[in-house]
């Protein structure tokens, strides 16, 4: 959506924030929601943000939850000072009328927090130190809001993770496709089908109470973490997706992204394979932080909580393709497809380096997993 540099000013303003804007810049990241650098007399920064009410249909139930959830997060920090409060958590301002969206004369949704300075991010994971950096700030974002009761956020996106749900998509998508997406896809049904039923054990254990529910972020891409100077963890970021759901999710999520040695659509497929190094670090920190807020039975199913996650995307990109590629934005005919059978490739080096991956997960477990 273009705007001009006069809305933006009058959107900035809508809100409590005391300074004088000098300079807006385009942030290019973000292919969901239009996002600005805020820079004002005072050197203080902020971040101007539009959510994009086609992706997302409660824009007002959303903002409430990242702020219900910001507002947790800084309550675990009462011994810093406020600068830093706003450096470690992603802390949102008041409109002037109070509230903490404004929606503007052409119906759209803005939210401002200050912008984190000084702070670093990654695209890939290049060494296991940042993936283990990675894994203790994701892990403290869940271990902090475990005594959130996450019933009082509203799902964003209904049964995102949901896999019976996801393979009822995959089913009538199969009965409306062309004769020829149905013959170059065979191979991948063929996975699918071999694979349904561990699939959906998560989502049984869930739906019988036997894992629980908690506060989770649901995009746990390493880019959504920022890093200091000296890359440790400073703040998680991109919270549209926080919500209730199942630490499975997270850390299968984070996994998924960090441990693909290529990129998720890459085309050849002996490049792709399961980083098990980077698995072990991301683990380590995890639990480091989070160890003691879980179960045993959700620690022994973490692992399985990666694959599903892989499998997961692998049954979207699918189920896209098959429907003729009205979800995910494409570049080429096969482009959906293509990114199907990286997944379940990367299911595949998964798979013939389970024994290593269980041993690990048992190194840092409290007891064995089965």
């Amino acid at each position: 959506m273009g705007l001009n540099t006069s809305h933006l000013i009058t959107v900035f303003n809508a809100f409590n924030h005391y300074c004088t804007l000098t300079e807006i810049q385009e942030f290019s990241s973000g292919h969901i929601n239009d996002t600005y650098l805020i820079r004002t007399t005072g050197q203080q920064y902020f971040v101007l943000q539009r959510i994009n009410a086609e992706v997302f249909k409660n824009v007002p139930e959303l903002i409430a939850n990242k702020v219900k959830v910001s507002t947790h997060l800084i309550s675990k920090l009462p011994e810093l000072p406020i600068e830093e409060k706003h450096r470690r958590v992603l802390t949102f301002l008041p409109t002037k009328t109070g509230a903490y969206y404004h929606q503007d004369e052409f119906d759209q949704f803005w939210n401002l927090t200050y912008y984190i300075s000084n702070s670093i991010s990654y695209d890939t994971v290049t060494n296991k130190e940042i993936a283990y950096e990675g894994g203790k700030l994701f892990g403290k974002f869940i271990s902090q809001t475990r005594d959130f009761d996450a019933s009082e956020l509203v799902e964003i996106i209904p049964d995102f993770h949901n896999v019976p749900i996801r393979l009822l998509q995959f089913k009538h998508a199969k009965q409306k496709a062309s004769a020829e997406r149905i013959r170059k896809t065979s191979t991948e049904r063929l996975r699918v089908e071999a694979l349904k039923e561990e699939m959906v054990i998560l989502q049984h254990l869930k739906d019988e109470g036997k894992i629980p529910t908690r506060v989770t972020h649901n995009d746990t891409k390493i880019s959504n973490a920022l890093f200091d100077k000296n890359d440790k963890g400073l703040c998680v970021i991109d919270t549209d997706t926080v919500m209730p759901g199942i630490v499975h999710n997270d850390f299968g999520d984070a996994i998924r992204t960090i441990c693909n040695t290529a990129a998720e659509d890459e085309q050849d497929l002996s490049l792709v394979k399961f980083n098990v190094v980077y698995y072990e670090a991301y683990l380590k920190g995890f639990l480091e932080e989070l160890r003691d807020s879980l179960s045993d039975l959700e620690i022994q199913y973490l692992a399985r909580g990666a694959k599903t996650i892989i499998f997961i995307m692998g049954l979207r990109f699918l189920t896209d393709y098959l429907a003729g590629d009205v979800y995910y934005k494409t570049s080429y005919d096969a482009h959906n497809l293509d990114r199907a059978k990286n997944q379940f490739k990367l299911i595949e080096s998964f798979e013939e380096q389970y024994e290593a991956i269980l041993k690990i997960s048992k190194k840092y477990s409290r007891s064995s997993i089965n």
